[in-house]
């Protein structure tokens, strides 16, 4: 298991739900791995157009519950 793998799994089992991002690398995997899983455990994940969108999307999600 790679690192991007490990931080997948890391935040599917500490019950992540919501997941946004922006395909970078490094983290393009991880963005494509929570956009792979989040679905099976009812959870959601955004592409955002950028990094600070994505960091809004987080920050409201938070906010929302």
């Amino acid at each position: 298991m790679q690192g991007n793998e490990a931080c997948v799994e890391a935040a599917l089992l500490a019950g992540c739900r919501f997941f946004a991002g922006y395909p970078i690398t490094p983290a393009s995997e991880i963005l494509e791995g929570m956009a792979r899983r989040l679905p099976l455990v009812d959870g959601f994940c955004l592409q955002a157009e950028d990094e600070i969108a994505a960091i809004v999307a987080v920050v409201g999600a938070s906010w929302g519950g």
